[in-house]
């Protein structure tokens, strides 16, 4: 199914570990390297511990995409969205999947699982996944965006 079988980080916090649950085992069943930084279950949890776990890894670089699951998706796109090189995309429906990969490289997709159901989220995984960086004109403001920190030096 998925052409790109590169390794992938997830991460949940309580209110979205089911979902988290059914993302993982759709993507192993294909094949792919799946890490799982958490949650262990459904106990009450802290969103940002998961977001950062996530967050540093493809900030870093050891994994190039990662996705990431919160009651509404908000809180971890908040968070994640803090680290340098992160573009995660709150991601409700297959447009936004696509042009978020297209148009802006995202490299951590974020799914609310209280407002996402397994069938669409699984739908958006997988356009996710599947769909080009167009590169062109876009890389030029990936290139702006990865610069803000020089541009402006308060925002470090």
């Amino acid at each position: 199914m998925f052409s790109n079988k590169t390794p992938l980080i997830i991460g949940s916090d309580h209110a979205a570990y089911p979902l988290k649950e059914d993302i993982k085992a759709y993507l192993k069943e294909d094949g792919m390297v799946v890490e799982d930084v958490g949650t262990r279950g459904e106990d009450s949890v802290d969103y940002p511990d998961f977001a950062i776990k996530v967050a540093t890894a493809i900030s870093s670089g050891k994994f190039e995409r990662g996705i990431l699951l919160c009651g509404t998706g908000i809180g971890m796109s908040m968070v994640a969205n803090k680290f340098p090189n992160v573009r995660a995309a709150l991601c409700m429906d297959l447009y936004a999947a696509i042009m978020s990969r297209r148009h802006n490289n995202s490299n951590i997709l974020v799914l609310g699982g209280r407002v996402t159901g397994v069938g669409l989220a699984l739908e958006i995984v997988t356009v996710w996944l599947e769909t080009p960086f167009d590169g062109g004109r876009h890389q030029l403001r990936i290139d702006k965006f990865n610069n803000l920190g020089k541009m402006f030096p308060h925002m470090k």
